[in-house]
């Protein structure tokens, strides 16, 4: 549901008294209730009939409804393919968060959890790889770095996966979002 469609509607207005108050025509109200962002005059005009502000009306209903957990938690599970392709664990999760059009938050922090761990699984993999060389370790200890790398990314996803599951939110999730 739209934003204008929404506070059209707890004000109990139809598109046609909409029109009838605001001068916006049924088929321009039909548009931004599909999808439409409003503009220029169409939002000033809209914005001043339901007595809100212009970005009260383009506000995106991202806290309000119901979400689609099962597809959260298809977005969450995506990004284990980021253990066989690291790049996979971010883009896989974004392009199934735009191709479902899933803007919420809960989506939003999936991601960034995902970007965080692999800008912190680059730096410790160089990290080690440098200490590697200055101690004089064996290669025996880059693949073990990987390896704890790749099963602390599995489990933050196994994780979060349950978490959204039994509580509707992330187990770990952060303060600031990347996206």
């Amino acid at each position: 549901m739209s934003r204008l469609q929404e506070i059209r509607e707890s004000l109990n207005l139809t598109q046609k008294e909409l029109f009838e108050k605001s001068g916006i025509s049924v088929r321009t109200i039909q548009r931004i209730e599909a999808g439409t962002e409003p503009k220029g005059h169409t939002l000033k005009v809209l914005a001043t009939t339901l007595g809100i502000s212009e970005n009260d009306l383009l506000k995106k209903n991202e806290g309000t409804g119901e979400l689609n957990y099962t597809l959260l938690k298809l977005i969450n599970l995506s990004s284990l393919l980021g253990t066989i392709f690291p790049p996979a664990n971010i883009l896989l999760p974004l392009l199934i968060m735009f191709a479902k059009k899933q803007f919420n938050p809960l989506a939003k922090q999936i991601v960034s959890v995902q970007i965080l761990m692999t800008i912190l699984s680059f730096i410790i993999f160089m990290t080690s790889a440098f200490l590697k060389n200055w101690l004089a370790l064996g290669n025996e200890f880059t693949l073990m770095v990987m390896v704890l790398l790749v099963l602390a990314n599995i489990f933050v996803i196994i994780r979060n996966t349950a978490a959204i599951d039994k509580t509707k939110q992330l187990y770990f999730r952060l303060n600031f979002s990347f996206i």
